[in-house]
């Protein structure tokens, strides 16, 4: 797939944008601030509704205004896909096709993208909830009984955990939120072992094409091990949580493990290792999706050479397929390595104005 054409109003600090990108790399070039990050950004909120920096609409509104308005238009192997999202006064509208989306979870595959920033070391050596949003993001996006049966289980496991926050919880209810609970925590342990063995090896075969001297592993730490009975496991835990006044058992306390050389990534390996293991995953699950649809969702690289040596860097770029759409910001154009720049569209941004470099 591949973006057509996106236009941009009163986004961060973004002028008002007409953009209609390549087909193959785009690069965007600037210095820092200038809105090549908020350029990325913007596609990927017309896509997910998300923000990768913030969860609050009104970081994203620029100042002095009172909303912003994002339109794309994305052509798929079979059909073309119109976007439209609205933010305005605090109330968020999605349209695809014409058709207003009553929840925004029914924005999710339409439009599918894969989007690496520097934070994305967070996946490596940040918090488990990391990790577990990059789960949930994906298969949100691939899957819709994986999004539906999280959605549940949010809800079942907030509504657990007040009532287990009561003085004398009621033990029949209980056994009510444990039996629906366990029940969509199963589907998500699940599609979560299933997921993580294919992106796995994937992201093992990525980091060794940009490391070549160096191994990396994934693999999925679940806290209840695939196949045993969710509710037997809450039972034998209810003690516990009724203690606690907390669900302390679930797919919610689940984590992924990077080993770099065999050694613990998050703690040992150095910052360098680190953006590059995130960046294999990302390169992973950019082939992941293109096993489960049939066709490379859109990418989006943000200053993803800034730590990477010369060798990885020339690698990363021999890993991006001719057919595939990738956008790249970059600071420095003499960053990119020699054999990309005679088969890339350069743009600069400059105070927010973006403009094709013919």
């Amino acid at each position: 797939m591949h973006l057509i054409h996106l236009t941009c109003e009163r986004f961060r600090g973004l002028a008002p944008v007409d953009f209609e990108p390549a087909r193959g790399m785009n690069v965007i070039q600037g210095r820092n601030a200038q809105g090549k990050t908020s350029l990325l950004e913007s596609i990927l909120y017309l896509a997910t509704s998300k923000s990768h920096r913030t969860n609050t609409e009104t970081e994203l509104v620029q100042y002095g205004e009172e909303g912003f308005r994002i339109t794309g238009r994305v052509q798929r192997t079979d059909r073309e896909v119109a976007l439209e999202s609205n933010w305005w006064k605090g109330q968020k509208r999605f349209k695809v096709n014409g058709v207003g989306q009553p929840r925004m979870s029914d924005l999710l595959g339409h439009v599918n993208v894969v989007f690496f920033a520097p934070e994305d070391t967070a996946l490596v050596r940040g918090a488990a909830s990391a990790r577990r949003r990059f789960l949930d993001m994906e298969l949100s996006q691939l899957y819709p009984p994986y999004l539906r049966a999280l959605q549940e289980y949010r809800l079942l496991l907030k509504q657990r955990n007040e009532l287990l926050r009561h003085r004398n919880p009621d033990a029949n209810m209980l056994d009510v939120w444990d039996v629906q609970l366990s029940k969509h925590g199963e589907i998500i342990i699940s599609e979560r072992t299933r997921f993580v063995d294919r992106l796995a090896a994937l992201a093992t075969e990525a980091y060794s094409n940009l490391a070549e001297e160096e191994t990396m592993t994934l693999r999925y730490k679940p806290n209840i091990k695939p196949g045993t009975p969710y509710l037997d496991v809450l039972g034998a835990s209810r003690d516990a949580d009724l203690r606690h006044q907390v669900t302390e058992r679930g797919p919610h306390r689940d984590d992924l493990e990077f080993t770099i050389e065999a050694k613990a990534a998050r703690s040992l390996a150095s910052q360098g290792q680190q953006r590059t293991a995130a960046l294999a995953v990302k390169l992973a699950e950019f082939e992941f999706v293109r096993e489960h649809t049939g066709e490379y969702p859109l990418l989006m690289l943000d200053d993803a050479l800034s730590e990477l040596d010369a060798a990885r860097s020339a690698r990363l770029f021999t890993l991006l397929p001719e057919d595939a759409q990738c956008f790249l910001t970059t600071t420095d154009l003499a960053k990119l390595p020699d054999a990309a720049t005679g088969t890339m569209t350069r743009y600069t941004i400059e105070a927010g104005e973006l403009r094709n470099d013919v």
